[in-house]
């Protein structure tokens, strides 16, 4: 418990002055609090993070919105030492990591089993073939050419995603992401269930399209939610957790489909049927669990089956100023407030963000066609159903750990930019290999070859952080992790259609195209990094030049919003 003098000495430690909205400074707990080991820190000494609340002059200008819901246990007065913080966040960890990743995890079951149905004559029993969504309007009048294929498949269930996103995003403000996300989930699961009655193309199409519709609004929701409660600093690495469910649900598919695909003949059904019906079920156990996890903040932690709630009313101090203090910007709205039409435009117009959306429309489309079609390509390389189920876990595990770590050191180092270029070098000498391998190589070594490109690592998670961290305010935060996430599933849609039917087995025309993608990105990555670093440099020679009495007259008078603000620098 942090003594009076303890906050005496740390006032005149952190003495007032006006500071820049730098998100990458401050002390970062981040990392090490997600294990039991973390950074060595007196447990006494303070943990109250230096921030504009100290200086009674700028303080007013970012005090909390008077209807923010922690506002009760809002103090820039409050001090606590590192022993009460980072048993804290472990617990936050316990309560809203854990339940993320398995949330997560059962997003990503769907598509996942959807890949390991291929490996059960999926295909052939739907009369589907591999062709994509060009077919749809060109050759859709051709009897030999079947339009709603696998490809339309998967491309309607990304127009599906893409349109649900901005609108999931705004009821999601408007009635609570604790209350939204759950009932996306026991809604897609349902639709997922109802896959086991597939009986031709149509049905397909519908389901695939009904998914995504479904699923859309999940990630961006789920960044709002999570930033409630974590610090800037604190969300990269655990998004990346997150995010390696993707790779878990890969692991985690093939091994399900091994015993479950046994069942085809079982009560005159084929065996990817028994899969979408398990899966389906585990994801609306998974839903209907979530209902009973969320707490809409972290003030807001009680319910009928919970009526202590989760803190006492100290941690909740502590966790409501920890954060603002980090971030002044997340107290700026309600989180029941829905976001005005004035709102969503002001966050459309936001510049500043686009060369986020634009790096989100390609960054991984050199990996996404050679990962789609990875099931596929073994079972032409001559590989079993079961071969294949278990040959897909191996890349999946090491891009997960890869991922972790490319997430890691961003955050130790303050670069992202940087490591987006590391991730499309990855990719390069693999997809130069696959234009010019030889069509006789061993099967053994293609196999090789793209478990080594499909191990890379993810910068997905970091860059949904890098968005929000961009973002500075709760309103344009909400709009640009749905706007991001639009840009991300459109690139999936393009990636979805590179690989083509007359290209097969080799994809030597495909891979070309995705060089070619893959040093465009390398070249957007550098301009985005001149960019930031350009607008900082900027910034900082007006900021610099001000007297702190016309800084103050700036804080008073500005009607300049979140990374608008003069006083604000961005990530890069």
């Amino acid at each position: 418990m942090a003594t009076k003098s303890d906050i005496e000495l740390a006032s005149t430690t952190h003495p007032p002055q006006i500071r820049t909205l730098d998100l990458d400074s401050g002390p970062q707990s981040s990392l090490g609090t997600l294990f039991r080991r973390s950074a060595k820190r007196d447990p006494d000494a303070i943990a109250t993070q230096p921030s504009v609340f100290d200086d009674p002059q700028q303080a007013p200008h970012f005090h909390p919105h008077p209807q923010y819901e922690n506002l009760h246990r809002f103090d820039p007065d409050f001090r606590w030492t590192w022993a009460e913080e980072l048993p804290l966040i472990r617990r936050l960890d316990w309560k809203i990591t854990a339940w993320a990743f398995v949330a997560f995890l059962a997003l990503n079951l769907d598509q996942a089993s959807l890949s390991q149905a291929n490996t059960d004559n999926f295909l052939a029993d739907l009369k589907l073939n591999t062709n994509g969504l060009v077919y749809l309007f060109t050759f859709s009048s051709c009897a030999n050419t079947r339009w709603a294929d696998y490809n339309t498949g998967v491309t309607l269930w990304r127009v599906g995603f893409l349109i649900a996103e901005i609108p999931s995003q705004l009821i999601s403000k408007k009635i609570g992401p604790d209350t939204w996300i759950p009932t996306l989930m026991v809604s897609w699961a349902l639709v997922a269930i109802c896959q086991f009655w597939l009986s031709g193309r149509p049905a397909f199409l519908a389901c695939r399209f009904l998914i995504g519709l479904l699923q859309g609004g999940f990630i961006p929701d789920l960044l709002l939610y999570m930033s409630y409660f974590w610090k800037g600093t604190e969300l990269p690495f655990r998004m990346a957790l997150l995010f390696t469910s993707t790779r878990f649900s890969s692991i985690l598919a093939p091994l399900l489909a091994y015993g479950v695909l046994r069942l085809r003949g079982y009560r005159g059904q084929e065996g990817w049927r028994w899969l979408f019906l398990v899966e389906g079920l585990l994801n609306l156990a998974v839903g209907i669990w979530s209902f009973f996890m969320m707490a809409a903040s972290p003030s807001q932690t009680k319910r009928p089956w919970r009526p202590n709630g989760w803190f006492t009313e100290r941690e909740e101090k502590i966790m409501v100023n920890r954060i603002l203090r980090d971030d002044p910007s997340k107290g700026d709205m309600h989180n029941r407030q829905p976001l005005t039409p004035r709102m969503i435009w002001e966050a459309l117009c936001d510049y500043d963000l686009w060369p986020m959306y634009l790096i989100g429309l390609t960054f991984a489309i050199p990996s996404s066609p050679p990962n789609q079609y990875l099931t596929l390509t073994l079972r032409q390389l001559g590989f079993t159903t079961f071969q294949t189920n278990l040959l897909t876990i191996p890349a999946q595990f090491c891009t997960a750990l890869n991922m972790l770590l490319i997430t890691w050191v961003s955050e130790k180092i303050h670069q992202r930019a940087y490591l987006g270029i590391f991730t499309q070098l990855w990719y390069l000498p693999c997809l130069i290999a696959l234009a010019v391998l030889p069509s006789d190589n061993n099967r053994w070594a293609t196999y090789g070859l793209l478990t080594v490109l499909l191990s890379y690592p993810v910068v997905h998670p970091l860059q949904t952080a890098w968005c929000s961290r961009n973002s500075n305010t709760v309103r344009t935060r909400a709009v640009s992790a749905a706007l991001y996430n639009i840009a991300v599933q459109l690139q999936s849609i393009i990636g979805a259609n590179i690989y083509r039917e007359d290209d097969r087995p080799l994809y030597r025309r495909g891979n070309r195209v995705l060089i070619g993608i893959n040093c465009m990105n390398i070249v957007l990555y550098l301009l985005i990094k001149l960019y930031y670093t350009w607008r900082n440099k900027k910034r900082d020679e007006v900021w610099n030049s001000m007297t702190p009495t016309e800084k103050l007259t700036y804080l008073n008078t500005t009607t300049e919003k979140g990374s608008k603000r003069l006083d604000f620098r961005f990530a890069s």
